[in-house]
């Protein structure tokens, strides 16, 4: 399974942490990372999104680059258990992969530490930074981090 991991763009300090929008800044450097991972050999099937307004502007930036449907999935936000995503994860058909989620810092470092590395203390992501992960069974330590993509 490959899955390629994204913190959500730039986004703006004006309202509530689930409204936070998107700034301009943080709509380029998505696009950008939408281009890159375009001309890639892992092109995701399916975007898995949070449902926070900053993760959804992200994911429906990279469907129209990518062409892919997105799905808001409400354990995927900044405070969620890995684990319960992982157990999602487990269930997946593999015939939609490659599979992208947009989610938020803690979340989305300490999925991919979970997954390469078997715990749970998680690696910094920068915004509209991704990751994707090689993993050939799914499980804790079970992945490889195959490349970057960075704004």
């Amino acid at each position: 399974m490959h899955l390629i991991i994204m913190r959500h763009g730039e986004a703006g300090w004006h309202t509530i942490d689930q409204q936070r929008e998107l700034t301009e800044m943080g709509r380029r450097d998505v696009a950008a990372v939408a281009a890159q991972i375009a001309e890639s050999e892992f092109r995701p099937k399916e975007i898995w999104c949070s449902p926070y307004a900053r993760a959804r502007q992200t994911a429906a930036i990279i469907a129209e680059v990518l062409n892919c449907p997105v799905d808001e999935k409400y354990f995927i936000t900044p405070d969620d258990d890995p684990g319960q995503c992982l157990d999602t994860l487990l269930d997946l058909d593999t015939r939609t992969t490659p599979l992208m989620l947009v989610s938020h810092m803690p979340f989305v470092g300490a999925l991919s530490t979970l997954l390469v590395d078997g715990h749970r203390r998680g690696i910094p992501f920068m915004t509209s930074q991704a990751v994707l992960l090689d993993m050939p069974v799914v499980g804790p330590g079970c992945a490889d981090l195959k490349t970057q993509f960075l704004p």
